[in-house]
């Protein structure tokens, strides 16, 4: 027996309308565009998923904003030295993480975290962002890359400058906001609105809950009762994005040894470094688990290489220490189980997500 079916995600990838869209300049209607601007045409908003209610206008999103959006997302001049993007780590063949431990920004500096997904990120609307939760919109935390020192290397100041005196920049902004004016807020939310716009469906788990008997193996079959069952995995990974969106110890960065205080055994102190409560050391955010096989390594700081090691880590209990979620009780399966789990894992990957940089940037 089924359980109740999830909200499915649908994500289309974007083609154009016939015609003019409304609010907004259709640069195919402009024989003599800049080609920087023709290689990006409007485009119109993708479906919004199944069982959540479609309004862009609610969290700002229109064509304009997420065209702008896309060449602010792949922009590296928003850096301090002109080498990193927010793709740099948020890399769209990973699905829109990476496939190292850690971030790397300006100068070769290392940072402490891997960057999480920001597929599905606002379908439905999540109340925090980060891995520690310290940002409490997509364009809230679009402003944090860009003045910290590891990442971006800049101050909100020297982007806008930047943006600002390039021409191609002023009209794409007159654009998306009725004026040429530049600044940090506009230059966050449109990337937000480009961000919004990366959604996944179409797994083959998606079509598995819409009646397709045949789009899961057995294998994956079997591990899907695991992971809503047994394994207990929904604890923390439910809904459309298969995320709780909340903040979880799960052990991951605890090193205590003799004569350390427990307090003191966490690499990074995640949610307790922004709130500064004891009670949320070393917990982080759920990541969703939408096209998982594509962001190893796994875990806030990249510290799993594979899926059936992450499986392995809660059938084992992870790191056990005074603050751990109560969700990671020990659990018992074999090993053909956990295989199980990790073939209906895989079955999560989608379709709609793929992106690649603009041919060409505003100048």
């Amino acid at each position: 027996m089924r359980l109740a079916r999830p909200l499915v995600v649908l994500a289309l990838v974007a083609c154009h309308r016939a015609g003019g869209l409304p609010g907004g300049l259709d640069v195919r209607t402009e024989p003599h565009a800049p080609d920087w601007e023709a290689s990006i045409p409007l485009r119109p908003l993708p479906e919004a998923p199944l069982g959540v209610e479609a309004d862009w206008k609610k969290v700002g999103v229109t064509p304009e904003k997420v065209r702008l959006g896309r060449w602010l997302f792949f922009d590296a001049r928003l850096s301090a030295d002109g080498t990193i993007s927010c793709a740099s780590c948020h890399r769209p063949e990973h699905a829109f993480s990476e496939p190292t431990a850690v971030s790397t920004g300006i100068r070769g500096q290392q940072g402490t975290r891997k960057a999480p997904p920001i597929v599905n990120a606002a379908w439905p609307v999540y109340p925090a962002f980060f891995w520690d939760g310290r940002a409490r919109s997509l364009a809230e935390q679009a402003k944090g890359p860009i003045e910290n020192p590891v990442e971006m290397g800049n101050t909100h100041a020297g982007a806008v400058r930047t943006i600002a005196a390039i021409a191609g920049y002023r009209r794409a902004f007159r654009e998306a906001f009725g004026d040429e004016r530049v600044d940090i807020d506009r230059i966050a939310d449109a990337i937000a609105a480009y961000e919004a716009t990366r959604l996944s469906g179409g797994s083959a788990w998606d079509r598995y809950e819409a009646g397709d008997e045949s789009a899961l193996s057995p294998l994956a079959r079997q591990g899907r009762d695991l992971f809503f069952g047994e394994a207990r995995c929904n604890a923390c990974h439910l809904g459309p994005n298969l995320s709780d969106a909340r903040m979880h110890n799960i052990g991951i960065g605890y090193e205590w040894r003799p004569g350390l205080e427990p307090r003191d055994a966490f690499a990074d102190r995640g949610r307790a470094g922004v709130t500064k409560a004891e009670r949320d050391l070393g917990a982080f955010k759920t990541p969703g688990l939408r096209d998982v096989s594509k962001h190893a390594p796994y875990m806030h700081d990249g510290s799993i290489a594979t899926l059936e090691e992450v499986v392995f880590y809660y059938v084992t209990g992870g790191n056990r220490n005074p603050w751990m979620a109560p969700e990671m009780d020990e659990i018992r399966l074999m090993g053909f189980q956990v295989r199980a789990v990790v073939a209906f894992l895989r079955a999560l990957d989608g379709e709609g997500e793929a992106e690649s940089a603009p041919a060409a940037f505003p100048r």
